[in-house]
């Protein structure tokens, strides 16, 4: 088995919808958007891994080592590293924005708050739509810059519904994603909105959260995208749903799942790449 393929074998478990769109995309591209995504979900599961921010800091170390020509060891007995690297070197990468995409993943290590959301923004522009960008990297070089802005939008409204799907556990951990200003614009603090007792006021938050990732999945829909960069924005397509029942049921988004059914999300972004749009 090759390290892509191992790499896509680590997407099937544990990003599903990421690996759908590898499937999506045409097969000499498969292995390298594979290694991207699992990338991606190696820096996204750390929080996961480890009780204390140190060891998670010392994972991600790791990673901008390895992107920065400084790695420990064989980097070919990690398969997710030696793949990204091929991929790298086979769409002659920027290095630079991967390695902003680990120093960005930082912050899901602390407890520490978003506070505007300009800092939103520029987290998930750094994560969710620096990974579409990349992707359209791989898929088309030439038609990759005409979707930047794109790619900008479609990430930030990727990232923000994420966030929702995942508020339960984030409102466990103490981790907060809806910047401060969202919280205080509806009367409430970070404490105040953790401890989930004010429902009215934590819904008007959410569906605030919410409108600001439908506002930028629009702008995102606004401009045709080229056909070839198209399956890097099917995972984005997934985002409208949850966006939407999130700004309807409000705060029992801590309660309830806004994940819409596996079969659901497939044929969303199979008629997506059908339509050639988001």
């Amino acid at each position: 088995m090759s390290n892509q393929d191992i790499c896509l074998a680590m997407l099937r478990d544990s990003d599903r919808d990421r690996y759908l769109a590898c499937l999506l995309s045409p097969a000499d591209k498969r292995g390298d958007l594979a290694a991207l995504y699992a990338f991606n979900a190696e820096l996204a599961r750390v929080r996961d891994l480890v009780h204390e921010p140190l060891p998670g800091e010392v994972r991600m170390q790791y990673w901008r080592d390895l992107l920065e020509g400084s790695a420990h060891g064989s980097t070919q007995a990690n398969p997710v590293g030696a793949a990204l690297l091929s991929a790298i070197e086979a769409h002659r990468l920027p290095r630079q924005t991967l390695v902003d995409m680990v120093d960005a993943r930082i912050f899901d290590l602390y407890d520490d708050p978003m506070e505007t959301r300009t800092s939103l923004e520029g987290y998930a522009g750094e994560t969710a739509s620096a990974l579409i960008q990349l992707a359209s990297l791989v898929l088309s070089a030439e038609e990759a810059a005409k979707s930047a802005e794109s790619a900008g939008h479609a990430g930030v409204a990727q990232a923000i519904a994420g966030m929702l799907l995942l508020m339960p556990l984030h409102r466990h951990r103490g981790q907060l994603y809806i910047p401060l200003e969202i919280l205080s614009a509806t009367g409430l603090d970070r404490d105040s909105f953790l401890a989930g007792k004010d429902k009215a006021r934590i819904s008007a938050a959410i569906e605030a959260f919410a409108g600001l990732g439908r506002d930028h999945l629009a702008r995102a829909r606004a401009v045709a995208l080229p056909p070839a960069v198209v399956p890097a924005f099917l995972p984005a397509t997934l985002a409208g749903p949850v966006l939407m029942k999130a700004q309807k049921v409000g705060a029992s988004v801590f309660e309830q799942s806004l994940q819409p059914p596996q079969w659901r999300r497939q044929l969303s972004m199979t008629l997506a790449l059908m339509r050639r749009k988001i």
